[in-house]
C-alpha cells in the first residue's frame, strides 16, 4: 500500500480537503487584485497640454474654437494633439479668438479628464506623451516580479516548505502593497510593484501546491481549474474596489492590500503538505495531519496503521527511483528533433496565451465604453470558459481545446479590422470573445504541457513553458502601448500570434488517455511507431519507411 492508496482510504477529496481547499483558493482573489490593479491605478484618461496661465485644477473641456487655435490636429489619431500645443503668444486676452498660432511645441504640463478617475498614478507621475512607455514599464516590472517570484519561491518551497513560503509571501505582499500607497515618485512605485508581483507568485504557488498535494490524481484537474475560477472572482472584484475608491489610487491600493493580512491567520490552521513532510523526513508531523484528516472525514484508522503504510511506501520508493529513469538535463529538451519540436511549440503556446490574456485584460481602457463595465465583461467571460473546459477537457481532448480556442481567439481579434471605428461595442464584443477563448486555452495548457514531455524532463518542460509565459506578460504592456500609434495595433498583434500558434500547435499529438513516456527514448520510440503506422496505412507511400521520421 502506498501513500496514494492511503489517500483513497482516508478520503481523496473528503470534508477535510474541501474545507482546506476553499481557504486555499481565497488567496487567488488577492493575486488577481494585485495583478490587474494596474488597469485602474495606471488608468489612461484623456489629457491635453496645460496652456499658459491655466491653473492646475483647470477643466479638461475647452470650447472648440479654443481647442482649434491652441492645439494642432493629429490626423493619424483623429483628434487634437495631446502632446503638442501651438507656440502662441498668450496674454490676458487669451480667450480672444484673434490670437494667431505660430509653430507647435512639446508641452511638459497637462490637464487631465477627471470624469472617471479623480487621481491615478499616470496623472500623478505624468506618464504620458514621451513618458507613456513608463506606464508599460510599471506593468512589465510587475510581471518581472512574478517571474522572479516563481523561480525563487518555487525553489524555496521545496527547501523550507510550502506553508512557510505562503506566510512569507503574505507578509511581503502586505508590506510592499501598503508601501506602494505611500510612495512619492515613479521609480520607488515601480520597484515596489516588482515585490508585489513576486509575492503573488509565492502566494498562489504555495496555495496551489498544498491544495494539489492533498488530493488524489482523480481530482487534480478539477482542483487546478477551480482555483483559477477564484482568480476570476478577483478579476471582478478589482473593478468594484476601483469604483469605490476612484477618488485616489492610493486608497484603492490600500483597500486591496489590507485584506491580504487576513491570510497570516492561516499559519495556525492550514497544514503543511503531507507529501513535502514525508519527502523531507518529517514523518511524525505528517502522521498527526493524516490523523486529523481521518477524524474530520469520519474514517477509522489508527496512527500505527498510518505509520506502517508510510514506512512501506518509503521502502518502495528507492527501488522505483533507481530502477531506472536516467538522469536528464535541461538541454535534453532540445537535443532530438522529436522533443525539440514539442519544446518550441510549448514555449510559444505559453508565451502567446500569457501575452494575449494579460494584454487583453490590461487594455480595456483602450477599447472605449465604460471602463468598469467593459472590465467586468472581460472577467465574467472567464467563468463559462472554465466551465466549458471542465466538461470537455476529458471528453474532447486537450489538443482540440487548446488549438481550437487559440484559432478562435485569433479570428475574433483580426475581425475587429473589419469593424467601423464608430462601432465601439462591436469591437468590444469580438475582443470579449477572444478573451473567453484565450482563458480556456490558457487553462488547459498546463495539463497539456505536462503530458507532452517524458517523466525525466516533465518538470523542466513545465518550467520552460512557465518562463515563457512570464516573458509574455512582460512584453504585453509594450504591445498595448502601440495603440498610441494605431488604436487597433494591439488586437492585430494578439490575433496574429494566436492564429499562427494555434494552427502550428495542431502538429502536436493528442494526449488524452494516452500512455505517457518515461524517458526521451520512449518518446522517440512512440513517435517512430506512429510514423510507421501512418506509412503502412497510406497507399501513396507504398509502405516506404525511409522518409524523414522526425516530422512525426
Amino acid at each position: 500500500m502506498t501513500f496514494d492508496d492511503l489517500l483513497y482510504k482516508i478520503g481523496d477529496f473528503g470534508k477535510y480537503q474541501k474545507r482546506i481547499y476553499f481557504f486555499l483558493c481565497l488567496p487567488a482573489i488577492s493575486c488577481a487584485l494585485h495583478k490587474l490593479s494596474g488597469v485602474f491605478i495606471l488608468a489612461k484618461t484623456d489629457y491635453r497640454c496645460q496652456l499658459p496661465g491655466e491653473p492646475d485644477n483647470a477643466s479638461y473641456d475647452l470650447p472648440p474654437n479654443i481647442m482649434n487655435m491652441s492645439y494642432p490636429f493629429d490626423y493619424k489619431l483623429d483628434h487634437f494633439s495631446s502632446c503638442k500645443m501651438y507656440d502662441t503668444n498668450f496674454t490676458d486676452a487669451y480667450y480672444s479668438s484673434n490670437i494667431t498660432a505660430n509653430k507647435s511645441i512639446d508641452c511638459h504640463r497637462w490637464i487631465y479628464d477627471r470624469h472617471d478617475f479623480q487621481n491615478t498614478a499616470v496623472m500623478e507621475f505624468n506618464l504620458v506623451c514621451d513618458r507613456a512607455w513608463y506606464k508599460g514599464t510599471a506593468d512589465s516590472m510587475l510581471m518581472v516580479g512574478v517571474m522572479l517570484g516563481s523561480i525563487i519561491f518555487g525553489y524555496l518551497s521545496d527547501r523550507i516548505g510550502r506553508k512557510n513560503i505562503f506566510v512569507i509571501s503574505v507578509l511581503l505582499q502586505g508590506i510592499s502593497g501598503c508601501g506602494m500607497a505611500f510612495t512619492q515618485e515613479y521609480w520607488s512605485f515601480t520597484f515596489l510593484r516588482v515585490l508585489v508581483g513576486a509575492s503573488t507568485s509565492g502566494l498562489y504557488l504555495a496555495a496551489y501546491v498544498i491544495g494539489l498535494e492533498f488530493v488524489s490524481s482523480k481530482y487534480r484537474m478539477v482542483v487546478g481549474v477551480v482555483i483559477q475560477m477564484f482568480f476570476s472572482v478577483g478579476f471582478l472584484l478589482t473593478s468594484g474596489f476601483a469604483y469605490a475608491f476612484h477618488e485616489n489610487w492610493r486608497y484603492f491600493q490600500l483597500a486591496i492590500t489590507i485584506p491580504t493580512l487576513f491570510y497570516t491567520t492561516y499559519y495556525w490552521f492550514i497544514p503543511e503538505s503531507v507529501r513535502w513532510l514525508l519527502a523531507n523526513g518529517k514523518q511524525e508531523k505528517a502522521v498527526k495531519i493524516l490523523q486529523k484528516v481521518c477524524r474530520v472525514n469520519g474514517v477509522d484508522i489508527s496512527g500505527k496503521d498510518i505509520i506502517e503504510i508510510l514506512e512501506c511506501d518509503i521502502e518502495k520508493k528507492p527501488t522505483v527511483q533507481t530502477d531506472a529513469l536516467p538522469r536528464a538535463s535541461f538541454f535534453d529538451l532540445f537535443k532530438h528533433p522529436v522533443i525539440l519540436k514539442r519544446s518550441i511549440i510549448i514555449m510559444l503556446l505559453w508565451f502567446v496565451n500569457s501575452t494575449a490574456y494579460y494584454g487583453l485584460s490590461w487594455s480595456t481602457s483602450d477599447l472605449g465604453g465604460n471602463q468598469y463595465f467593459v472590465f467586468n465583461l472581460f472577467g465574467i467571460v472567464e467563468f463559462p470558459a472554465y466551465i466549458f473546459l471542465l466538461t470537455t477537457l476529458n471528453k474532447w481532448g486537450r489538443k482540440i481545446n487548446i488549438s481550437g480556442f487559440l484559432i478562435l481567439a485569433g479570428l475574433a481579434l483580426l475581425t475587429t479590422l473589419a469593424v467601423p471605428k464608430t462601432n465601439t461595442w462591436m469591437v468590444i464584443f469580438f475582443a470579449m470573445m477572444a478573451k473567453m477563448s484565450i482563458t480556456a486555452s490558457y487553462g488547459a495548457v498546463y495539463v497539456y504541457t505536462a503530458e507532452q514531455f517524458p517523466t525525466v524532463v516533465r518538470n523542466m518542460g513545465l518550467g520552460l513553458g512557465s518562463f515563457f509565459a512570464r516573458i509574455g506578460g512582460i512584453v504585453a504592456p509594450y504591445i498595448n502601448n502601440t495603440s498610441e500609434i494605431w488604436v487597433n495595433m494591439p488586437l492585430v498583434v494578439y490575433g496574429g500570434l494566436a492564429l499562427l500558434v494555434g494552427v502550428w500547435s495542431l502538429v502536436l499529438p493528442e494526449t488524452l488517455n494516452r500512455k505517457l513516456p518515461d524517458t526521451i527514448e520512449d518518446l522517440i520510440a512512440m513517435s517512430e511507431k506512429k510514423y510507421k503506422l501512418v506509412l503502412k496505412n497510406d497507399p501513396a507511400t507504398n509502405g516506404d519507411a525511409k522518409k524523414d521520421k522526425d516530422k512525426y
